[in-house]
């Protein structure tokens, strides 16, 4: 069995790391200072939650020539980057390669095998030359949502933050041989990798807040708990998630839990940056396309209006570009 984690960053280096600790051949893709301090000294992943820390030295490079096929791929880049790098994964597909888009925002391949009117239409926003699409093909591609936070604390050392959900999911549904086969794989690493039937309903739950907090708090500089307390910012925080809600409801997705419930759970995280705040602040490029302008896109398409989405979504852009923190993946 053979695993390639496709941009290890913070959470490539500490699933791989996870799943090098159960005995998978597991291989990195990475770059940088990161790439070279694993190659020469390993890999030292650290759990904050555990208190546990675990030694590793995986096969890491940046040409993904340099690697056999594998079987599974997990890409966990920023969703700016997988759009411009997909052709990139080529080299390492073979016929029954399955690859895993550990990607925030709504997927590239959200449409595909929709079950509805809507189905295999393209998300511009995250895939724009469709790169994607044709390159790695949506038949291969397993979904998921992320929810481990991690942090580099210097190269080749990651720190793992909170967070061992990992749900998977077919587009269609099924429980595939390959899904599960995955989910087991994950599960023996020490995640929380269950198949879920509805693997969008899961990817929307976790939009539905990052849509309006993440570019907030780039506009305002504010904490989670400073946005729930500040009646301005937390009124265009609701109207977003109102939008994306309508958006998700159009295109037949349920939300388990009132809007209220949703920013109650926010409030208790606390003082927490988002990490788009944490990326501008940085001057790191920022997935603002990705959470936000894709479901002005999904809005447009299923004929449900998002201004309040759309106003802020210009602004943050602006103030990214600005900065120098906004890469445009249409180029």
């Amino acid at each position: 069995m053979n695993i390639c984690i496709f941009g290890s960053g913070a959470i490539g280096s500490y699933i791989g790391a996870l799943l090098m600790k159960s005995g998978i051949r597991v291989s990195l893709i990475c770059r940088g200072d990161h790439l070279k301090a694993i190659q020469n000294n390993g890999l030292l992943m650290q759990s904050a939650e555990t208190n546990n820390e675990y030694f590793c030295k995986p096969l890491a490079t940046d040409d993904p020539k340099a690697l056999e096929k594998q079987d599974f791929i997990i890409v966990t880049l920023k969703a700016h980057s997988a759009a411009l790098t997909a052709n990139a994964i080529t080299p390492l597909i073979k016929e029954n390669t399955t690859v895993v888009s550990a990607v925030n925002g709504l997927p590239w391949w959200y449409f595909y095998k929709a079950n509805n009117k809507f189905e295999n239409m393209r998300l511009k926003s995250v895939d724009p030359q469709n790169l994607q699409w044709d390159n790695i093909t949506p038949q291969r591609t397993l979904g998921c949502v992320v929810y481990p936070a991690a942090e580099i604390k210097a190269p080749g050392h990651v720190y793992h933050l909170e967070g061992d959900r990992f749900p998977l999911g077919e587009p269609d549904g099924s429980k595939s041989n390959r899904v599960q086969e995955l989910s087991k794989i994950l599960i023996n690493s020490g995640l929380k990798s269950p198949v879920r039937k509805n693997i969008r309903a899961d990817i929307w739950m976790k939009l539905w807040g990052n849509l309006a907090f993440n570019p907030i708090s780039v506009l305002t500089g504010e904490t989670l708990e400073e946005i729930v307390n500040n009646n301005t910012s937390c009124s265009i925080v609701k109207n977003m998630m109102l939008e994306g809600q309508a958006v998700a409801e159009a295109l037949g997705i349920n939300f388990p839990i009132s809007l209220e419930k949703r920013i109650e759970g926010t409030r208790n995280v606390g003082a927490h940056k988002t990490s788009t705040l944490q990326d501008y602040e940085l001057g790191r490029p920022m997935e603002i396309d990705a959470l936000t302008k894709s479901v002005s896109e999904a809005g447009k398409i299923v004929n449900v209006p998002t201004p309040t989405i759309d106003k802020i979504y210009k602004e943050v852009k602006n103030k990214a570009e600005k900065a120098g923190c906004y890469i445009d993946p249409n180029l």
